[in-house]
C-alpha cells in the first residue's frame, strides 16, 4: 500500500512539474493512442502467410474449415457468397459489399492515431512556450526564487512537456506506419480474393 502511495506521489510530482493543464491532456492522449494501436494490432491479424489463391483452394476443397485470422475469415465469407450466388454477373458486387466491413476494420482508428501523433508534439510545444514565458518573466522581475520555481521552474516545465509530447508521438508514428503498411497489404489480399473468385471457372479449377 505504501508503495502505491509513493508511486502515486511521484506520478503527481512528475505531472505537476510540467504543468497540469498540459501534462494531463498529454497523459490522456497516451491512453487514447495505445488503445487505438492495440485495437488495430489485434484486428489486423492475417491468420496465415499463405497466398490468397492457396487459401481459397484449401477452404474450397475442405482441407481447412476454421478461419484463423482476418484474411481466412474473408475467404470463408467470399466462398459462401459464391456458392449461394445465382447471378455470376453480380458476384463481384456482392463480394465487394461483404468486404466493405473488412476494409472498414482495416482503417478503423487510423485517422485517430495520425491525429494524436500530430497533436501530442503541438501540446508539448505549447507547454514549452508556457515554460519559456515563465522563464522570461522571472528574468524580467528577477524573481529567481519565486513560488513557481522562477527560471529553473520555467525551463523544467518546458522540458517535461516536450519530453512527454515526444514520448506520445514517436512510438505512435513508428507503430502506426507499420500497421498502415500491413493494412494496405491486406487490402490487396482482399482485392486478390475477389479477382480469384470472380474469374471464370468453378472452384475446383482454382
Amino acid at each position: 500500500m505504501e508503495a502505491l502511495i509513493t508511486l502515486f506521489h511521484q506520478f503527481s510530482l512528475y505531472m505537476n512539474s510540467g504543468g497540469a493543464l498540459i501534462m494531463y491532456p498529454l497523459f490522456i492522449l497516451v491512453f487514447v493512442l495505445w488503445y487505438a494501436l492495440g485495437y488495430r494490432y489485434h484486428t489486423i491479424k492475417r491468420g496465415t502467410k499463405k497466398s490468397p489463391r492457396v487459401l481459397v483452394r484449401k477452404f474450397a476443397s475442405g482441407k481447412r474449415t476454421e478461419p484463423r485470422g482476418f484474411i481466412d475469415a474473408a475467404v470463408v465469407d467470399a466462398l459462401k457468397i459464391k456458392e449461394e450466388s445465382t447471378e455470376p454477373k453480380q458476384l463481384r458486387k456482392l463480394i465487394d459489399d461483404a468486404f466493405y466491413w473488412y476494409r472498414k476494420d482495416l482503417t478503423r482508428y487510423k485517422n485517430l492515431v495520425k491525429t494524436v501523433v500530430v497533436i501530442a508534439p503541438l501540446i508539448g510545444l505549447l507547454g514549452t512556450v508556457i515554460g519559456m514565458i515563465e522563464t522570461f518573466d522571472s528574468l524580467a522581475s528577477m524573481t529567481l526564487f519565486s513560488q513557481s520555481g522562477g527560471i529553473a521552474g520555467g525551463i523544467s516545465q518546458a522540458l517535461f512537456t516536450t519530453q512527454l509530447g515526444l514520448v506520445v508521438a514517436v512510438p505512435g508514428l513508428v507503430i502506426g506506419r507499420l500497421l498502415d503498411k500491413k493494412a494496405s497489404n491486406m487490402e490487396l489480399d482482399l482485392d486478390q480474393i475477389t479477382d480469384i473468385l470472380c474469374s471464370e471457372g468453378n472452384l475446383n479449377e482454382i
